[in-house]
């Protein structure tokens, strides 16, 4: 299947209390680059989270977000600084004798001092996280190769086309090709009269003349060549697996043979066939661009 390298996937996963929102955007890139949005507590999966979207996507800049959220009752501990605390009691003890106060130190007075009491998260177990977070990660890749994939459906719909037009321009081509070097003899021949002002011609000259120029404008290879590179993109647009460099280098192939065609035709309905073949190779480049 063909797939577009544009796309949006979405994922959810939750349990015990904790929960992993995963958002990927990918847009056109000539490799596959992957950047990891995602909580600092987190960053020691990013490479496992590469890994599994490298399974997947070949090419594209990828943006992966993910959100994470821990409600659990054990999530958080509350850690208390006795050293400070004792700082705190001695110090408060020193004022109350120093300037005979009241003795109404109590539990909630040290606990408003300055760092106490701490509040720490507690550590996590890493596979315990990585697996609910491949849950919902696995979901937005799968969501994203599915849009993909049906983003490259129509992509290759409109290619298909495409390529059809360009081998029906061919055709025509093909077609005019043999008439060329016949309407060069003809001209040249009335030129040489019209020159000499005579009917008598050196008809070997005249022969050997008309076979440079057969020989100089022959566009049969390159009409063959172009023809094949247009089978071979039928054939790579009918794949199961990313072919987008491939079809890039076909297009650059098709360039190649037209814009021989064009030099070296000399015949004006060639060379306007020629213009509207390279306007939709133009066409089929732009959309190349946007395939895996």
């Amino acid at each position: 299947m063909i797939r577009s390298m544009t796309g949006f996937g979405r994922g959810e996963s939750q349990a015990e209390g904790k929960s992993f929102l995963v958002e990927i955007k990918a847009v056109n890139h000539r490799y596959c680059d992957v950047f990891v949005k995602m909580p600092r507590q987190l960053t020691f999966l990013e490479d496992k989270i590469r890994d599994m979207v490298s399974k997947s996507v070949s090419r594209g800049k990828l943006d992966i977000y993910i959100s994470y959220e821990d409600y659990g009752e054990d999530s958080k501990t509350v850690l208390i600084d006795n050293v400070l605390a004792k700082t705190y009691i001695d110090a408060v003890h020193k004022l109350r004798d120093d300037y005979d106060l009241k003795d109404d130190i109590s539990v909630s007075l040290i606990a408003r001092f300055p760092d106490i009491l701490k509040v720490e998260k507690v550590e996590q177990d890493e596979n315990e996280i990585w697996n609910l977070l491949k849950i919902a990660l696995q979901d937005a890749v799968k969501s994203l190769v599915e849009m993909r994939g049906i983003e490259g459906e129509k992509l290759k719909e409109n290619l298909l086309e495409r390529i059809q037009h360009i081998e029906e321009i061919l055709k025509e081509i093909t077609l005019q090709a043999p008439t060329v070097v016949l309407e060069y003899k003809q001209k040249l021949e009335a030129r040489i009269k019209e020159l000499l002002d005579q009917q008598t011609i050196d008809e070997s000259r005249l022969a050997m003349e008309v076979a440079l120029f057969a020989d100089r404008s022959c566009i049969d290879e390159e009409i063959v060549r172009l023809g094949s590179h247009m089978v071979q993109a039928r054939e790579a647009l009918s794949m199961d697996q990313p072919v987008g460099r491939k079809l890039d280098f076909l297009i650059q192939e098709m360039n190649r043979e037209i814009n021989t065609i064009g030099s070296k035709a000399n015949d004006l309905k060639i060379t306007k066939k020629v213009v509207e073949i390279k306007s939709e190779l133009e066409k089929v480049r732009e959309q190349i661009q946007n395939i895996e």
